[in-house]
């Protein structure tokens, strides 16, 4: 019930919207992706699996829009479907996504592409309610690699930067949306959670500091604290040789030197770190001192990641604008019916012009649009050093975590042989009574 090009697709979706529907659903569309196992199925049968697909659970009464992909192994459907009823104005939510899951939209699509594969003999997956599923939020994470508890971690770790000691620490985890349940007087005396996780989640439960790791204790965050204040004032001596500048990158002899003599100044400074530990107290400072310089590094390689970023989003906005800048110019040349005719061949390639010109003007407010070829040199370096912070950063959290071992491990031994020592105490005392 619409056109297929994007562009007018586009605008019948949104008339619909306008003219029928209530107003009341931030959603515009809603998006399906139905893949196929590698190999068995062809472009053309995925396209009928995808319009019987869409005829049983739509039932001509929304527009949609069906692509067959082959850019991956997999082939697959992608349906955009709009978000309301073309004859009822009830948005798609209303009529298919409400009550038991089982009555949701995305259980009976699944009910329904089985159905349709077991009929032209493709495979299916078995007993997918064994898999667990995810939400988008959980989805997100995982996109970037960070699991909620990683997230908390780091939001901690964030914290411990700002605060002047472990009250202020207290005080300061509500700015970076970290909810604190703290009890000198308990066993447990101190959990996290995430405020985002609460809120996704009302019936979240809170984490306990050791289940987060050594470094996350009540006495270790205080310790942290401190230790972090001491390195921002006391940084290492060793100098770090900068390989960014021209005379650097015109000699590959010249940065393979500088490489190894950074690699020697890192290295001297972990055996600085190590060299004389030996009590509990000296294995938990210096695994204090390794942490904060890994949270000390953090700060550049954050603004380089900022950067890395923000080339990675200009240079596809200026190769987009390379790519479809001469039909705007095409267009511009043409007058009168010559000029509709070509607005209406190439719609959506005018489209995709605007958009290009508009995203390039966000990106280079001054208008000043660098050299494509100078931008993608500066995010090659930008990368390789990206790299090398990352590599250092891992040695000394590496090291950290084998002080942290090495101190927890102390300390067990020590409480173990206090018992030990304490119930030779109490057996010498009841044997000293019964003589």
């Amino acid at each position: 019930m619409c056109v297929s090009t994007p562009c007018g697709a586009s605008e019948q979706f949104r008339n619909i919207r306008q003219s029928v529907g209530t107003g009341r659903s931030r959603s515009e569309c809603q998006h399906i992706i139905q893949s196929f196992a590698p190999g068995e199925v062809t472009p053309e049968r995925a396209l009928l699996i995808g319009q019987e697909l869409c005829k049983a659970l739509f039932n001509d009464e929304y527009q949609y829009v069906l692509a067959v992909h082959v850019d991956h192994e997999h082939i697959h459907n992608h349906v955009i479907v709009n978000n309301v009823n073309f004859y009822t104005g009830k948005t798609f939510e209303t009529e298919h996504n409400q009550g038991k899951i089982p009555d949701r939209a995305w259980s009976k699509l699944r009910t329904i592409s089985d159905e349709l594969c077991r009929k032209h003999g493709l495979s299916i997956i078995e007993n997918p309610h064994l898999s667990k599923g995810k939400s988008h939020w959980e989805w997100e994470l995982d996109q970037q690699n960070l699991s909620w508890k990683e997230q908390l971690k780091r939001a901690i770790d964030e914290v411990i930067k700002v605060s002047e000691d472990f009250e202020d620490f207290l005080a300061k985890c509500a700015d970076f949306g970290i909810l604190v349940d703290y009890n000198p007087d308990h066993k447990i005396d101190l959990k996290f959670m995430l405020a985002e996780q609460k809120e996704r989640n009302p019936r979240a439960k809170f984490t306990r500091a050791k289940t987060l790791g050594y470094f996350y204790e009540s006495q270790q965050i205080r310790k942290r604290i401190e230790s972090y204040k001491y390195q921002m004032s006391h940084r290492p001596t060793a100098r770090i040789i900068r390989t960014t500048t021209e005379k650097f990158q015109q000699s590959q002899g010249l940065q393979n030197w500088a490489d190894r003599e950074n690699m020697k100044a890192a290295s001297k400074a972990l055996n600085e770190m190590t060299a004389s530990n030996s009590t509990l107290e000296e294995l938990e400072s210096a695994a204090h001192r390794a942490l904060a310089e890994f949270m000390v590094m953090s700060t550049p390689q954050i603004e380089l990641s900022a950067r890395i970023h923000k080339m990675e989003e200009q240079i596809p906005a200026i190769e987009k604008y390379h790519e479809f800048v001469a039909y705007h110019k095409k267009y511009a040349s043409l007058e009168g019916k010559a000029k509709t005719k070509y607005k209406s061949d190439f719609c959506y390639e005018l489209d995709e012009y605007h958009k290009a010109y508009k995203k390039l003007i966000e990106l280079f407010p001054d208008a000043h649009i660098p050299k494509l070829s100078k931008l993608k040199t500066e995010l090659e370096k930008a990368r390789t050093d990206y790299a090398q912070q990352s590599a250092e950063r891992k040695a000394l959290k590496k090291e950290a975590d084998r002080l942290s071992r090495l101190a927890q491990q102390k300390r067990d031994n020590q409480r173990t042989l206090a018992r030990y020592m304490e119930n030779e105490q109490a057996a010498k005392r009841k044997k000293s009574q019964l003589e």
